[in-house]
């Protein structure tokens, strides 16, 4: 294919980029030399254990017991990594505390808020303590119903300080989505808001609440954030302010937990049964976010990184890892197109924005409303944009740079929730190819398979990873024997991933992801199962059968048709048009509809 460059790194870009750094690091502490990112990829990839070692000296892991070993093996799956090592991730996020800096910013449709390590340690100490009194701890589910706010965060520190398992759904999501995925995990806690808001409209959230903590049996206490309303409350709940203002003298300490120990329950819908419980480690995920953010996305000390997201898409946990290399995660809460489509783009400016991340649609979006963007803002500030959840159609590529910013890095990427990173994405070294991808991430040894299973360059193939990664997921809670987990990655390629994506890897290392090979769809970042829409049609009166397809267009847009089959006697009316967006709205979320 005939490659159009966009952008190419200027030589001062690469010098002072975090993977040149770790370049130097590795001739200077390994005698290790590489004179390309491609060469550097393949040894990443051929030394697994090796690389991820380097890993953990560059980044000088904070250890409470020492490791034995960096791998148990190279079989996936089932691989035990650092094995006798004790650590925890949140330890880590306050690594790089500073008065000079929020610890935080938040802005919804009300206004803008910075959150300061005191206030921020403050809440994380008091929602602590109140875990401990309900003798909450390591490897006890604590689940959560919350906005993109500061409070959710620092429910996860909390959490993980103690080796508690968190799991957070939006509440924007359906109450039956809510409890076909918590009652999986059993969780003793819920910490959850009274609602939120979108586009200056409140959704009040209390009944959906009181629905959840009641079906859900294992859940002990819930704890209600008010967002809404200050006075808002619910029966056998234990109010937000009360807890973070109770007295408490005890040290901010955190429990140090096996490398493997859970760290987190996500959730990924397939084609059939119940949402995946996407399990991940402690370390894993330490590891995988420290490598990610710093090489990948070149996220430096007392920047501001921004990514548009609910706290039901893995890119949340992904925000709130920029504090493990020292950055300001930007959280937004509300509709990017309230009181317009410019209020990003104006908080970029006034912040300011250095990394700014969003879902490939939203920029489709501002594309098709002609935002005169780089003649309304100064964005002189802004380094990167990051975009996924969707391919970045060419068009966008090309509209980036000539009505966003010439010279800025777009880092598009594509992972996903099974292992809360991106196996493809952003290279400081590299151009940036138009419609194109810029690389394999280090340590993901991803190829692209024809159909006997051979690797094949320049044209499209199965995405197929040969090597563990540490972020893979330890296991899909309550899954006997691994019979899911290993039916969702292992079946086609024993011992080898397949992640369910077509992809066409370049000679000159770019590529480009052409969607989903399997019947899994993807609607503006969130993966959403055919079986979720099935399930809701089936209980609907007058629908026979039905059909649910995502096509994509070349502008980046995408349509959903949904197609139905009507019982004898029934026609497509008003009425029943009207009871299917009802139902998928009620038992799933908006975006379902």
């Amino acid at each position: 294919m005939n490659q159009q460059v966009l952008w190419t790194p200027s030589r001062t870009f690469q010098r002072q980029s975090n993977l040149t750094d770790y370049i130097d690091w590795l001739a200077k502490h390994h005698d290790l030399r590489f004179r390309s990112y491609d060469e550097l990829w393949q040894w990443s990839c051929d030394q697994v254990a090796d690389f991820w070692e380097t890993i953990w000296q560059y980044f000088e892991v904070i250890q409470h017991d020492p490791y034995d070993q960096v791998m148990s093996s190279m079989e996936m799956p089932g691989v035990r990594w650092f094995e006798g090592a004790t650590l925890n991730y949140a330890e880590h996020l306050f690594r790089h505390r500073s008065n000079d800096r929020p610890a935080l910013i938040f802005q919804n449709e009300n206004g803008q808020y910075p959150i300061m390590w005191d206030t921020l340690e403050n809440q994380v100490r008091a929602v602590r303590q109140h875990l401990i009194s309900k003798n909450i701890g390591k490897g006890d589910c604590v689940a959560a119903y919350l906005p993109n706010i500061p409070e959710a965060i620092a429910s996860f520190i909390a959490a993980n300080s103690l080796g508690a398992v968190w799991s957070c759904c939006s509440p924007d999501f359906g109450v039956e989505t809510v409890i076909e995925r918590f009652s999986q995990i059993e969780p003793k806690m819920l910490i959850a808001a009274d609602g939120y808001r979108y586009n200056s409209k409140a959704f009040d959230r209390l009944e959906q609440i009181d629905q959840i903590r009641s079906s859900i049996p294992s859940i002990q206490e819930t704890i209600l954030v008010s967002y809404l309303n200050e006075n808002a409350a619910i029966e056998h709940s234990t109010s937000w302010d009360n807890v973070i203002n109770k007295q408490n003298t005890e040290p901010l300490t955190f429990e140090p937990v096996d490398f493997n120990h859970p760290i987190w329950v996500l959730y990924s819908s397939g084609t059939t049964g119940r949402p995946k419980a996407i399990t991940h480690s402690h370390g894993g995920v330490l590891l995988e976010h420290l490598k990610y953010m710093t090489f990948h996305n070149d996220v430096k000390k007392g920047e501001n990184f921004f990514w548009f997201t609910t706290t039901g898409w893995m890119m949340w946990n992904f925000l709130q890892a920029s504090m493990l290399v020292g950055a300001v995660p930007v959280l937004y809460d509300g509709s990017p197109g309230y009181p317009d489509m410019d209020v990003l783009w104006q908080m970029a400016e006034e912040l300011p924005v250095h990394h700014f991340g969003t879902s490939a649609p939203y920029l489709a979006a501002c594309m098709k409303k002609e935002l005169p963007i780089k003649a309304s803002h100064d964005l002189s500030s802004l380094r990167s944009i990051g975009s996924t959840g969707a391919p970045l159609a060419p068009k966008v590529f090309e509209w980036i740079y000539t009505r966003i910013k010439e010279d800025l890095w777009l880092c598009s990427m594509s992972g996903g929730t099974d292992v809360c990173t991106a196996f493809v994405g952003g290279n400081p070294l590299a151009p940036v190819y138009k419609g194109a991808i810029q690389c394999r991430s280090l340590g993901c040894a991803m190829h692209a398979y024809d159909d006997q299973g051979q690797h094949i360059m320049n044209s499209l193939g199965e995405m197929v990873i040969e090597q563990p990664m540490p972020s893979m997921p330890i296991y899909f809670w309550n899954d006997e024997d691994d019979v899911r987990y290993r039916s969702s990655y292992f079946e086609n390629y024993p011992g080898k991933w397949r992640h369910g994506d077509w992809i066409r890897i370049m000679d000159n290392g770019s590529l480009i992801i052409q969607g989903r090979s399997d019947a899994t769809l993807n609607r503006k970042g969130i993966r959403i199962g055919t079986a979720e829409i099935y399930n809701v049609l089936d209980k609907i009166k007058g629908i026979q059968d039905s059909l649910i397809l995502n096509i994509e267009q070349d502008d980046g847009s995408d349509t959903m048709p949904l197609f139905v089959m009507l019982a004898p006697g029934q026609s497509l009316d008003e009425d029943l048009q009207k009871s299917i967006r009802t139902e998928l709205r009620a038992q799933c979320s908006p975006r379902h509809v």
